[in-house]
């Protein structure tokens, strides 16, 4: 074999391939459980408010003094670009709303409302309750839908075996950007919505393409290989370097889009393209690198 392509055995080398991915996906729930998951205001309840000033200079630091000021005590306020601001606050009524705009007005100048939405606490755990339920059916239903897909062909591995192991490498692809996440809710105050939530989706959406189409030449090759002296590790190396270019070239397609997206795309959209990003990238690893040394090792074991 090519020296330059001996990484694509992934059998011999399942061990680093292995451990690699269970350390990243170790320190993503230990990132999860102590730091935790700051939840945004759809999800958790309060007022997103974005305004826009149409002239002037204007500072995070000097929008959220007018409106502690104005006497609202609990507020957050990020800058979405020149003279644009998201401001976070609890739930804030209509009357309110009009309270503060006009002190910004008068302290600052004119804007415009870009956005003004207010969730009860209510709406917002019911929301966070629903996301949940959404993420942990997809993994379900796509680890079904793939051992009943392959159960024509369930010899000589069983089509459940496939499923369970696309679901091991969906909840790999999904916990390395929650980590992520975490990470930036505790040093730079990102919080989640349901940007996320659907950017998780979209993850494992992609990610389970490229991850049945590695399997399906796998399952190919092994039907072409029976009766022969060919071993399963063999086979499934053989089937990983047929498909890599394939599953390379599609991901980075997209991660050309999306970081074109990071950097030309609205600032309010940026961390549910930067994680969409990451998992693009790590459920390209998980298909190729995970889920066929995984596939190996347990029809070895059995």
């Amino acid at each position: 074999m090519n020296t330059k392509m001996k990484f694509l055995n992934v059998v011999e080398n399942r061990k680093y391939y292995l451990s690699f991915a269970a350390v990243i996906v170790l320190a993503s729930w230990l990132c999860v459980i102590f730091l935790g998951l700051k939840p945004g205001i759809d999800l958790s309840g309060g007022t997103e408010w974005q305004v826009a000033f149409t002239s002037g200079n204007v500072s995070v630091s000097e929008v959220q003094s007018v409106l502690s000021s104005a006497g609202l005590s609990e507020l957050t306020v990020r800058s979405l670009g020149p003279n644009q601001f998201d401001i976070e606050t609890p739930e804030m009524s209509e009357a309110s709303h009009q309270q503060y705009a006009d002190a910004l007005k008068t302290k600052i100048g004119s804007f415009n409302d870009e956005n003004f939405s207010s969730i009860g606490p209510t709406v917002g755990s019911e929301l966070a309750h629903k996301s949940m339920t959404a993420i942990i059916l997809v993994l379900i239903g796509i680890s079904l839908y793939i051992a009943y897909a392959f159960r024509k062909v369930s010899e000589p591995v069983k089509s459940w075996k496939y499923g369970l192991i696309t679901l091991a490498t969906l909840v790999h692809d999904v916990s390395i950007p929650a980590g992520f996440l975490a990470l930036l809710g505790f040093f730079r105050g990102i919080e989640i919505d349901t940007n996320f939530i659907v950017a998780l989706l979209v993850i494992m959406g992609f990610s389970v393409h490229d991850t049945i189409v590695v399997f399906d030449r796998i399952r190919e090759n092994l039907l072409v290989a029976r009766g022969k002296k060919t071993s399963l590790a063999e086979v499934i190396d053989y089937s990983v370097r047929e498909t890599f270019a394939r599953s390379v070239n599609t991901s980075f397609t997209l991660m050309l889009v999306l970081i074109a997206l990071l950097v030309f795309g609205p600032q309010s959209l940026f961390y549910f393209i930067l994680t969409i990003l990451i998992g693009t990238i790590f459920g390209t690893y998980s298909s190729i690198f995970v889920a066929s040394p995984l596939l190996y090792l347990w029809q070895k074991k059995d």
